[in-house]
Parts: C-alpha cells; structure tokens; sequence
C-alpha cells in the first residue's frame, strides 16, 4: 500500500510590496515568512521550504535561520530547504545547520540538496562556476557519508581529506532526511538513485508528465542497484483565489514582473499573457479555485506517481495578505479535495 501523499509549500522570500506598491525591508519580508509558515503549521500542511538566494529580489540567504525561528513556533510541520545550494557551501557545515535544526524542531527538518539555478553564490564565496558540476559531485559524495554519522574517513580533490572523523551533533533519532533537487538532468536522478536519496523534481514550465522519462528512469536505477525505491516530489508554482478568474487576474502582473526580471538575465523574451494563460491550462502553474487547482494537482501525482506536492506560493512583489489568503484555500480547501480525488482512484 502507498503512503499518502503529502503537501508543502516552499517560497524564496520573495520581496514582496507594500499597500502602496513599494518594495517591503528584506527584514519584514523574513519576518512576513515566519508568519505564513506558523499559518501553514495550523492548517496541517506537511512541510515548508525555504530557498537559498543571494540577490535583491529574494529575502533568504540562510533558510536554516529562518527555519529555526519558525521551528520555535510550530508543532508539527516539517521544516527545510528548497534548494541548498550545496556547490557553493561546506558539506559538514550544511550538515551541521540541519542537525542542529533537527534538535530544536523535534526530528521535523529536511534538506533539499541541489546546485541552483542561479549563480549568485559562487563568486560570493569564491568558487569557479568553472567548476559547477565538479563541485556539486564531489560535495554531494561527501555530504552522502556524514549521513550514517559514523567516523568518516573521505578523500576527494577540492578539499583535504578526513580520517576517521566525527562530525557533530549527531541526528537524534534516525538519518536526516535529505532529498536531490533536480530540474531536468538525467545525471542527476541516477546520482539520486545512486546515494539512495529521495528526488524531488523541480518542474516549473511545461506539461508534467514530460517528468515521467525521469521518474521512470530513477525506478529503473533502483531496480538495478537492488533497492526499495525512495520517495519523488515535485515542487512547482501556483496561487489559490476564490475563482479561476481572480487567481489569475491576482497572479498574472506580479508573476510577469518575476519572470521578466529573471528572463532579461538569461536571455528570454518577455512573459505574454497567451504564455501565462497556456501555462496555467496546460503546464505547470497551479493557479485557480481550489478546485481547479486540486484537480491539477490530483492529476500531476496520479501520471507521476509522487510522494508529495510542494506549491512555490511565493512570486515576486506578490503581496504578503494575497499569500496568506492563498496558503489558507490551499491548506483548508485544496488539500482535502486532492486526498478525496486520489482515494478515488
């Protein structure tokens, strides 16, 4: 029998805008995020992650902080990253944030390792984006072997090597759970399957089931390795409203403003409203009424066969009260909906 499927939210800390449409203080923005995680905790949605992100548009450099504070104030809801830029970081130092998170939440934090789309990070902390792939396969072995928590010996080419090496605090009870971000590379679902590490897609345009090449492949890898096969997520955008109509009318000028900003970076041409409106009928938006959303969602999981579905509530200057009420719909209104969908087959 398959577990339920489990909900999340994840958000960047988008900066979001005031009343008169000025940009809000990282700090209240950081602050606003504890609030929508503590809102997410009472409508027993089953986890939050925070991304990491060194840049103006985005308010969280160190989700384990904010998550930190957030585990001070919740009781239940599961607590990580989404992603840790873990090219651009210390493995045993990632390692240590979490656990250290794990003691203070009770065995509620996970860790979402991935090499990022943005590359902010590297020349931040002195890395070679030369590097980009050499850096996340090394780290990710490395990070691999402090999960059993015993004496680490580990040699590789970018750092010195350990012998028999300890790293503290251990993880009270268990292992830390610790999953890959992948946004579309078939190296890095079968890495996954390799350090026997749960895959959480990160699928963020286009029709979903383009992702069942990739699922297929991680359950062939497991199949050859001669294991149970782990867990598959997925983590895409969308917005909740009372109606179709308004969700997208709500959404649509602050997702563009996020696209395009991102998209003068790497080169796209403008977001249209046709686009928006394809991705929101056909892709991977999940923006609508509860219901549309959740059958959106039902669908998603049933052709994916996931785990758990984790909504990027956030878009840029998306203002924080529109958050909230769309974290509430989904929390009280879309959840229930999709388990009733899924029970039915």
């Amino acid at each position: 029998m398959t577990a339920p499927l489990e909900f999340g939210l994840d958000t960047f800390g988008d900066v979001t805008k005031d009343a008169s449409g000025a940009p809000l203080p990282h700090a209240q923005v950081i602050r606003n995020v504890v609030e929508e995680a503590v809102l997410a905790d009472e409508l027993g949605i089953d986890f939050i992650g925070l991304g990491e992100h060194h840049r103006a548009d985005f308010a969280i450099s160190s989700p384990e902080v904010a998550l930190a504070a957030i585990a001070a104030r919740t009781k239940r809801i599961h607590l990580g990253s989404a992603v840790t830029v873990l090219s651009s970081d210390d493995p045993i130092r990632v390692f240590q944030r979490f656990a250290t998170l794990d003691s203070l939440s009770n065995g509620r934090a996970e860790v979402i390792l991935g090499r990022g789309s943005f590359t902010e990070s590297f020349p931040l902390f002195g890395f070679d984006l030369r590097r980009y792939e050499e850096l996340f396969e090394e780290k990710l072995d490395l990070f691999a072997a402090l999960l059993s928590q015993k004496p680490v010996t580990w040699e590789g080419k970018l750092r010195p090597p350990l012998k028999n090496q300890l790293v503290y605090p251990p993880v009270e009870h268990g292992q830390l759970k610790t999953w890959i971000g992948v946004g579309g590379s078939p190296e890095s679902v079968v890495r996954a399957a390799h350090y026997d590490l749960p895959l959480m897609l990160a699928i963020i345009g286009g029709d979903p089931k383009r992702f069942s090449p990739y699922v297929e492949l991680y359950h062939r890898a497991y199949k050859e390795f001669g294991r149970a096969v782990k867990p598959i997520g997925v983590h895409s955008p969308g917005y909740v409203a009372a109606t179709d109509a308004q969700a997208r009318e709500e959404l649509w000028s602050d997702y563009k403003t996020m696209r395009d900003r991102i998209g003068r970076e790497r080169g796209w041409p403008p977001m249209g409203r046709e686009e928006f409106v394809h991705e929101a009928d056909h892709g991977s938006l999940y923006v609508g009424s509860p219901e549309t959303v959740a059958r959106k969602i039902a669908a998603t999981a049933k052709a994916l066969g996931i785990s758990r579905f984790q909504l990027k509530y956030s878009a840029g200057p998306l203002p924080h009260e529109k958050l909230m009420r769309s974290i509430e719909l989904y929390g009280s209104r879309v959840i229930p909906m999709v388990r009733e969908m899924m029970a039915e087959g």
